[in-house]
């Protein structure tokens, strides 16, 4: 077991928004998370990673309890995150963008390059963009920056919000195909990703849960 969610319940602005979803995510599976717009995906992957206020219920790290830990405290603990709406800095090159969750952990340098090296052989596209300012990537090259960002801390869990979402076939497919490449190298790590197809992931996906009006249900899956 890796990371616990139980009976997690949210509020935003005095709406209930989870109610009392529970999973576990389990290292080396991918766990796929589906559900409509407003279904509660993005909030459940921002709870777990203390950016909204919890009401109730507990997410525990391999037994350790991760409520009563700030936001800035979790990607230490080997969680990366990739956002929906990516939040690159544009001034910052492509580089920068990803080396920086290192930098902010003062990751030594000579285990930044070895990781950076590492997101480069996984995902080709990134090193071809490496000097391009963050602004400037189209909004599927920035979902792949988004992705080797989080790479640089993930050790333990990767939070994918739905990465497909606005990409085009071809850039959706080599999404794909990187993530097939990271669940075969990476086999260490939990993952969990939102979408709200089960086709675009089922190539992957050890598990699919669906979530509707904050409420999960689901199930085991095989992986193709």
């Amino acid at each position: 077991m890796m990371l616990k969610v139980d009976n997690l319940e949210v509020e935003i602005e005095g709406v209930q928004v989870l109610r009392g979803i529970s999973f576990t995510l389990e290292s080396g599976k991918t766990t796929v998370l589906i559900g409509r717009n407003g279904a509660g995906k993005t909030t459940t992957l921002r709870a777990i990673m203390g950016l909204l206020p919890v009401v109730s219920g507990t997410v525990s790290l391999a037994g350790d309890a991760l409520l009563d830990k700030p936001a800035f405290a979790r990607a230490p603990l080997g969680i990366g995150y990739a956002p929906e709406d990516r939040r690159l800095i544009a001034e910052f090159s492509v580089r920068e963008n990803i080396l920086l969750p290192a930098l902010a952990l003062n990751m030594a340098p000579a285990e930044r390059k070895r990781r950076l090296d590492e997101t480069y052989a996984l995902i080709p596209q990134l090193e071809t963009l490496d000097a391009r300012p963050g602004g400037s990537v189209s909004g599927g090259q920035g979902k792949m920056v988004a992705l080797g960002r989080a790479l640089m801390v993930a050790d333990r869990v990767l939070l994918l919000d739905e990465p497909f979402q606005g990409l085009a076939p071809a850039l959706a497919l080599d999404y794909a195909r990187a993530l097939k490449r990271l669940k075969a190298e990476k086999r260490d790590i939990a993952y969990m990703i939102t979408e709200s197809s089960p086709d675009l992931l089922s190539s992957v996906a050890d598990e699919t849960l669906t979530i509707e009006r904050g409420m999960v249900s689901g199930g085991t899956v095989e992986a193709i």
